[in-house]
């Protein structure tokens, strides 16, 4: 049997039990959860930029904290914020499960939105957006306000099912994602711009 491009760059990394076991409790309560490509690919960045510190922005169910935890420094800490309390809970659980250290994480459940604004500038090394698309305009300000100068904002999911290129898709999210995509795009002096077809879409922004 052959197996398509896509699916294949899925299924080369592999996801330990405990990522497993996290990404099923998030599907059983219906959260908005890295693939196991994509976890793969933020495990790999975060290991190239030595990360110390990272915002995740839309916990889930931890599965994408515990992947990110993967590739940080030892020393480092993931700060993931989550507006449902549900989320945060599972993926305490995770973390639990994982033997992650208490000093290593924090979560916090609050609207997301509040908590980045109280976050301290060029503090971050990555800011991980899965949350609410209606949300980007801020959340790409605010990253470029907490991000290090070479730090990497990361929109997961961008192609929003496969909608984001299809002009005639016209839905309030969608829309949302596109002109994010945009306004990241072809703002040069603050963002180097990529996108990488791995899972359903991870937009990248280097600050500069």
């Amino acid at each position: 049997m052959i197996i398509d491009p896509h699916s294949y760059a899925e299924s080369f990394i592999g996801e330990n039990p405990t990522k497993s076991a996290a990404r099923a409790r998030g599907i059983e309560i219906g959260t908005l959860d890295v693939t196991p490509g994509a976890g793969a690919y933020l495990s790999f960045l975060a290991r190239l930029l030595k990360a110390q510190s990272v915002v995740e922005i839309g916990t889930g169910s931890g599965v994408g904290s515990l992947w990110l935890l993967d590739g940080m420094l030892n020393s480092g800490t993931i700060t993931s914020i989550d507006d449902e309390m549900e989320h945060s809970s599972i993926a305490r659980q995770a973390f639990a499960e994982a033997d992650i250290a208490p000093q290593r994480f924090r979560l916090i459940t609050n609207p997301v939105m509040e908590v980045v604004a109280k976050l301290t500038d060029r503090a971050y090394d990555m800011v991980i957006f899965r949350h609410e698309p209606e949300d980007l305009p801020y959340a790409i300000s605010e990253a470029s306000r907490i991000l290090r100068s070479g730090g990497v904002f990361v929109v997961d999911n961008f192609f929003g099912g496969s909608k984001v290129s299809d002009p005639a898709q016209r839905d309030p999210k969608t829309v949302a994602l596109r002109e994010a995509g945009k306004a990241i795009k072809f703002d040069t002096e603050t963002w180097a711009t990529t996108l990488i077809p791995i899972g359903d879409g991870l937009l990248l922004a280097t600050k500069l």
